[in-house]
């Protein structure tokens, strides 16, 4: 099974994502604007970054 990096890449950027919006609901809750708003733009970022990306190949069809 080759190492793919594109996969690696893709799932390090949702846990990012997961965990950008995890920290921003922690911070907002607990009355911390800035640190709930930063990782709400953080958050905002890297959805954006995700939908920018092009569709995952799959692999099963070759």
């Amino acid at each position: 099974m080759p190492f793919k990096l594109e996969k690696l890449g893709r799932f390090l950027l949702r846990g990012l994502r997961i965990g950008a919006s995890t920290i921003a609901i922690v911070e907002l809750l607990r009355s911390d604007w800035n640190g709930g708003i930063s990782a709400s733009l953080a958050w905002l970022v890297f959805l954006q970054v995700e939908r920018q990306l092009p569709p995952a190949v799959d692999d099963s069809e070759t």
